[in-house]
């Protein structure tokens, strides 16, 4: 049986239309539509309920260890407070989830992984544990909602003092506040634009959900579902898990190298990345021709066939049908034109460099 978050009775008071997603119910759109919402997002802002995102702790003298032998990225110089990005591989070099790590304390971290690879994750994160460290999910006590958009702080800073705000990407303060509900507030998105994602215990997100909402009126705030936040993602040229990555496909094939570190000593999967023929890499396109491309669509050059689209969909804010593929590595530039199966009839498209969107500083 699916879940409810706890924002589940707050989504039908304002005519979210609520779909199974991930195990969970929630919101794919509201009486705005999407293209509303995605708008929103990049003009003002937008209000995600994201708490079907799962929490992790991670606890312990060898918390550090842990965390560099599961993940593909470095965490042994890490400030506190600080977010860091990583894959998680097995040891054919796939992907298991891609997720993020917030440094609480020296011996202690969140980690935030997929709603769908919730029990995945942490069963997988415990079984290959090492040393002396203790794991908590703790998901199901966790509220959380994203403040998206360039009228964010402004939104944020009608309820939370100026010293309890983020400043830096990838940052985060734990013990900040929404009005008086204890809050942790980091500098992060699934969007593309300037936002936060706030974490509250469960019983407190409908407040802090409504009074974001309250705050939001005078800028523009309205609630998103999960269509625009799969179009702005995809806008912003970021990979989704079960999209541009699986158990099969490697954070190098993905475009995810940057979090790689291959240079630290050891971490699960880096022998057979190291052994692994990169023989496909995700690119961007842009149609040209007529049509919306959508994922698991054939890719041509010529009458080659090189790849297969794993998202794609029209961006509004941009104007265009756009997708993502997974192609043979190699096999087109930027500037190239190809050609995508939709539905037996072939579609022009531009590869082009990714991100699609970049917000103005």
């Amino acid at each position: 049986m699916d879940k409810k978050t706890p924002l589940y009775e707050e989504h039908l008071k304002a005519n979210g239309r609520v779909i199974p997603y991930t195990g969970f119910l929630l919101p794919v759109q509201y009486e705005s539509g999407v293209k509303a919402e995605h708008m929103a997002v990049r003009t003002a802002a937008g209000l995600f309920d994201v708490s079907h995102m799962g929490e992790v702790v991670l606890k312990g003298p060898d918390a550090v260890k842990n965390l560099n032998h599961l993940l593909t990225n470095d965490y042994t110089k890490m400030s506190l407070g600080k977010a860091r990005y990583s894959p998680m591989c097995n040891e054919s070099g796939g992907t298991v989830d891609d997720l993020i790590v917030y440094k609480k304390a020296e011996d202690e971290y969140l980690i935030v992984v997929n709603s769908e690879n919730q029990e995945k994750d942490y069963n997988w994160m415990v079984e290959h544990s090492i040393g002396d460290v203790t794991w908590q999910n703790i998901s199901d006590d966790i509220g959380q909602v994203a403040l998206q958009g360039p009228k964010s702080k402004e939104i944020l800073a009608k309820l939370t003092p100026e010293e309890l705000i983020p400043v830096k990407y990838y940052s985060a303060i734990f013990a900040s506040k929404v009005g008086e509900i204890d809050c942790m507030v980091s500098r992060t998105g699934y969007t593309g634009e300037f936002g936060y994602e706030i974490y509250c215990k469960a019983e407190d997100t409908p407040k802090v959900w409504q009074m974001l909402l309250e705050a939001g009126k005078e800028y523009g705030l309205i609630p998103c579902g999960l269509g625009a936040r799969d179009t702005l993602r995809l806008e912003a040229g970021m990979p989704l898990y079960t999209h541009e990555m699986n158990d099969e496909i490697s954070p190098l094939e993905t475009g995810l190298g940057f979090a790689v570190k291959m240079d630290k000593e050891d971490f699960i999967g880096k022998k057979a990345l190291e052994e692994r023929v990169l023989d496909k890499e995700r690119v961007g396109m842009v149609v040209t021709g007529r049509g919306i491309l959508r994922e698991e669509m054939e890719v041509f050059k010529g009458e080659e066939e090189i790849g297969v689209t794993t998202s794609g969909t029209y961006a509004p804010f941009i104007g265009k049908g756009i997708a993502m593929a997974l192609v043979k590595k190699g096999s087109v530039n930027v500037g190239d034109t190809v050609e995508v199966n939709v539905r037996g009839r072939n579609v022009e498209a531009e590869i082009v460099e990714l991100p699609f969107y970049v917000p103005k500083k």
